[in-house]
């Protein structure tokens, strides 16, 4: 007898359905987080927003000097005006491009192309047109522009200003340093502000869905689908090669044939059952007749039996359904049949 030591495919399943069914719920939750997070009234720098992230303070402090402000996720026309992105990174180049060149003056933060970063602190401005505005929270980012300011952390291109750091807009930190002169002086160029937050629609034409989930849950989802590997491995490695082992007690034939009807009993599987009958039965029969095993011995059995072809054929062959009863007269039927062949 022969002893296997790999697991099924329904044991592996039973054992790794947990771990996956857990990865599948985190990553469903990271899909619908990512999906329903937005930049809404308490997002970071808004306008409408007085959280201490939100920009509410500035955007008051801007109308009171006669600036509007005009909080849009679709521009259509920046003409004579000051354009302020948040998130430049969300807009396609080419339009954030051309958006520029439109405006009177760009407003950027924290754009592609820095050089490097540096730690967010009290800077002093070392440049003119920032020297009103005097000391201001700045760092971060850092850009090379026709004019730099506050260690190049505020840079200046033509009528495109870059800052590496936004948390000058911010309701926290508006009253800080020059904080808030600076920000006027950046948005506050001219009586029309256009505050462009990305809409869903804009942003999405330039992200794939891969691309708008964050870093973290990308880390997390290989971390699992690494640890499902792992798993699915151990559980099914294979200790070595099938090796053949003696059985500690000696079990009767009767008694494993007994135990093999009761399970066929109990799954019910009486034509299975009545299939395996049949062909034991042709095993036998087939060296007492003379007949290669595999072939059919029903003519042969007629000759020596007197019984009809067809009536043999049908006992030896008939694959119709069984029941219990049936299976008792079946065996009674196939074990007369090898007593007449074997007197006959």
């Amino acid at each position: 007898m022969t002893t296997s030591v790999s697991p099924g495919a329904g044991r592996i399943w039973t054992a790794a359905r947990g771990p996956l069914l857990i990865g599948v719920i985190i990553l469903f939750a990271a899909v619908v987080i990512t999906l329903l997070r937005g930049s809404g009234p308490g997002g970071a720098l808004d306008p409408r927003s007085y959280q201490p992230d939100g920009s509410r303070a500035l955007a008051q402090l801007l109308e009171q000097n006669g600036v509007r402000v005009e909080l849009t996720g679709d521009v259509s026309s920046v003409n004579g005006a000051t354009l302020f992105v948040p998130q430049p990174n969300l807009i396609d180049p080419a339009r954030l491009d051309r958006l520029s060149r439109e405006a009177s003056a760009t407003v950027l933060l924290a754009p592609p192309g820095a050089t490097e970063r540096i730690e967010v602190e009290t800077r002093q401005p070392g440049c003119p047109f920032a020297a009103k505005a005097g000391a201001a929270t700045m760092g971060g980012l850092v850009y090379k522009g026709e004019q730099s300011c506050y260690d190049s952390t505020l840079a200046r291109v033509g009528t495109v200003t870059m800052l590496g750091h936004g948390g000058i807009f911010t309701n926290r930190n508006l009253d800080e340093e020059g904080n808030a002169a600076l920000a006027l002086s950046l948005l506050g160029q001219h009586e029309r502000l256009v505050w462009y937050q990305p809409a869903e629609a804009d942003v999405t034409q330039q992200k794939s869905f891969s691309e708008l989930i964050p870093d973290g849950w990308k880390f997390a989802a290989l971390q699992l689908g690494i640890a499902a590997v792992v798993l699915a491995l151990w559980r099914a490695r294979r200790l070595g090669r099938v090796v053949p082992e003696r059985l500690p007690v000696v079990v009767r034939a009767a008694e494993t044939v007994e135990g093999r009807a009761r399970l066929y009993r109990r799954a019910h599987a009486a034509g299975h059952a009545a299939t395996v009958l049949r062909q034991a039965a042709r095993d036998r029969l087939a060296p007492l007749l003379g007949v290669p095993v595999g072939d059919d011995p029903s003519e042969e059995i007629a000759r020596r039996t007197s019984r009809p072809v067809t009536s043999v054929r049908a006992l030896l062959y008939d694959d119709g359904p069984v029941d219990d009863r049936g299976l008792v007269a079946l065996a009674a039927d196939l074990d007369a049949l090898e007593n007449e062949v074997r007197k006959g």
